[in-house]
């Protein structure tokens, strides 16, 4: 791991493998530690560039209220840090806003975009309001949110599905999992910065070839939020795979494809 000073905090990010450069947005409440074993997936093919978003892991947490403008100028700022004049990109769900974000502003520092399980905002369709979560107790959270990961999963589905009931533990796991006082915090922040986002009105200024990839079942970003997107911006391609918020490892021609569309030449 490695850090700089950027925007007025310190950020943490690795960088590693080697081929095309790409820059990997993480989702909201995510961080390095909790993604590595996806990471590693890119490094064999990839001169890979990841980082904690501000109040988020390791990094640290400038003054508040931040917006995602604020974020896609953290990741143009490491992007400068590390010399890298352009790159590719790929967001996940609170990532592929911020990397929506990152190329209305500087489309010509974009080669190509991945945007999985996101939306634009605005008129074309915001994400769930993962926000509202925040004041259910322990247990509503628990039943209400392996609805939104996965819109199928419910409790007679996943006691038949072995695979879905791996993920939804998994990804439930993180919200019974104790935070300290500036992890709540730094997440509280994130959720604001989250409930702005709009680029609605700003999508086709993105030049770059962009794949916006979705899962049919997907309870927080749904279909039409990626089909929304790909309306506005020129030269994107939509592909929906089977499977909700996860899709991309529910569907196991997912992450290939996705890899595929981001080392083309």
């Amino acid at each position: 791991m490695s850090s700089a000073e950027v925007n007025g905090f310190t950020v943490n990010y690795r960088r590693g493998g080697s081929g095309p450069r790409l820059l990997y947005l993480n989702g909201s409440g995510t961080t390095l530690a909790g993604t590595a074993p996806l990471l590693k997936s890119f490094d064999g093919q990839f001169d890979l560039l990841a980082f904690d978003h501000r109040g988020m892991g390791e990094s640290t947490s400038p003054p508040a209220p931040w917006t995602m403008a604020d974020h896609a100028a953290d990741a143009l700022a490491l992007m400068d840090h590390v010399g890298w004049a352009s790159c590719r990109v790929v967001g996940v769900s609170f990532g592929g806003m911020v990397a929506q974000e990152l190329a209305v502003t500087a489309p010509e520092r974009v080669e190509r975009l991945a945007l999985l399980c996101t939306s634009p905002g605005g008129a074309g369709g915001s994400s769930y309001p993962l926000h509202e979560l925040a004041d259910l107790s322990i247990d509503e959270k628990l039943a209400r949110y392996p609805l939104l990961l996965d819109t199928r999963f419910t409790p007679e589905f996943l006691a038949a599905d072995a695979r879905g009931r791996a993920i939804a533990q998994v990804m439930t796991g993180r919200m019974s999992t104790e935070r300290t006082p500036d992890q709540v915090w730094g997440e509280a922040q994130q959720m604001i910065a989250r409930q702005g986002h709009d680029v609605w009105d700003r999508l086709g200024a993105i030049t770059c070839p962009t794949l916006v990839a979705c899962g049919e079942t997907d309870g927080i970003a749904p279909r039409a939020n990626s089909e929304a997107i790909v309306s506005r911006v020129p030269s994107a391609e939509l592909r929906a795979y089977e499977g909700g918020h996860a899709f991309f490892v529910q569907d196991r021609s997912a992450f290939p494809e996705i890899v595929e569309f981001l080392a083309h030449p």
